[in-house]
């Protein structure tokens, strides 16, 4: 007897996967017409688990039009074939399948009471995300797990840049600059009360609610103070986040602060460089050893629509990779899913803009001695 094999699913399949359904399921059965066209319009990938042609399992992967998003449609492994691995092998056949049509992320659905294939998925790494109430034909709810399957590979003599979780709401803008100040300083020890400092240096003192966040002049200016070279760019002149305060007092305190971070950056000839910052730049910046914190609107992420900065670590022809210091654990994320986190070129570059205006802006982190 054969050791069993991952192939794709042809026409000649038809029959043992139908009789595979009906064994595996006794509802939400996927039909006969629909294997078929899974079969002869194969934009979706069917892999089936087969020993001696005999059909012991399959799996669905359906691709999200226009995103880079594959789901697990569907997986079944005959109960006379359980214990042979095969589920662990589809799945991984299908996250590779997912990988070479450019997929970031790998989402599916299981049942509540399907403690197997959740154990299944947990060990592959994929974790819980949401739950669909009602979701299969007897009602019983869907619980949602996701794993990223695309990771960045860094090349050889690239900056590995530690990683670091903010610790409070309105701290990324430091916990972005200690995780450069990290990768550029190698003994370096982030903790809270660095973090805390760096935020009392950087706040533009009112945002929209609550504690202020950090603006890129005085960010730029707590970094040139611990010795490191700094360039900042910005497509705006005047006072930042002036729009999102209402009263004039608000504003004027505002103005005050920005020609106070101006006075202090021409005393040590930091200049802001006007414009808007190219994916091409960011990538010569890095190029040269430098490590940029940018300023993004969470809005294409999670719906907020709140500036945020993240520390940009990595591009290639595809992806801008990003270390995002802000964990949701309420989502059931981890500081696993926010390390080099893949953003699409053409997305990144509409995710680095801010509020009505358009705020363009980076801080460029070098060490002391480059060139």
């Amino acid at each position: 007897m054969s050791a069993p094999i991952v192939r794709a699913a042809e026409k000649s399949d038809l029959n043992q996967l139908v009789t595979l359904e009906e064994h595996c399921f006794a509802g939400d059965r996927i039909s006969r017409r629909s294997f078929q066209r899974f079969i002869e319009h194969p934009q979706d990938k069917l892999l089936l688990a087969v020993q001696d042609n005999q059909l012991l399992g399959y799996i669905l992967v359906l691709f999200r039009r226009n995103t880079r998003l594959a789901r697990v449609y569907s997986i079944a492994v005959s109960p006379e074939a359980r214990g042979l691995g095969l589920g662990k092998a589809l799945m991984t056949a299908a996250e590779q399948a997912a990988q070479q049509q450019g997929s970031v992320f790998m989402r599916l659905e299981v049942r509540a009471d399907n403690i197997w294939a959740q154990s299944l998925y947990q060990a592959l790494g994929y974790r819980q995300f949401g739950v669909y109430h009602n979701y299969y034909e007897d009602q019983q709810l869907a619980l949602r797990y996701q794993k990223r399957i695309h990771h960045y590979h860094p090349h050889s003599g690239s900056i590995t840049v530690p990683y670091y979780r903010q610790t409070t709401e309105f701290t990324c803008g430091p916990a972005s600059m200690m995780m450069a100040i990290s990768a550029l300083s190698p003994h370096y020890q982030p903790e809270i009360d660095e973090e805390l400092q760096l935020w009392r240096e950087a706040t533009t003192i009112f945002m929209t609610s609550g504690h202020g966040g950090c603006g890129p002049h005085g960010l730029a200016l707590a970094a040139h103070r611990r010795g490191f070279k700094v360039a900042l760019t910005l497509n705006q002149t005047g006072p930042l986040f002036v729009g999102s305060v209402r009263t004039a007092d608000k504003k004027h305190i505002l103005e005050r602060v920005h020609q106070q971070f101006l006075a202090q950056m021409a005393e040590v000839g930091i200049e802001a460089e006007y414009g808007h910052f190219t994916l091409a730049q960011l990538e010569h910046g890095l190029h040269n050893g430098g490590l940029p914190l940018v300023l993004i609107s969470t809005y294409h992420l999670d719906g907020r629509k709140a500036p945020h900065w993240v520390l940009v670590c990595a591009i290639d022809k595809e992806f801008v990779y990003i270390h995002d210091p802000d964990i949701d654990e309420a989502a059931g994320e981890s500081s696993v899913d926010k390390q080099y986190l893949p953003i699409e070129r053409s997305r990144f570059d509409r995710l680095a803009r801010y509020g009505q205006q358009g705020l363009r802006t980076l801080v460029w982190v070098f060490s002391a001695d480059a060139a």
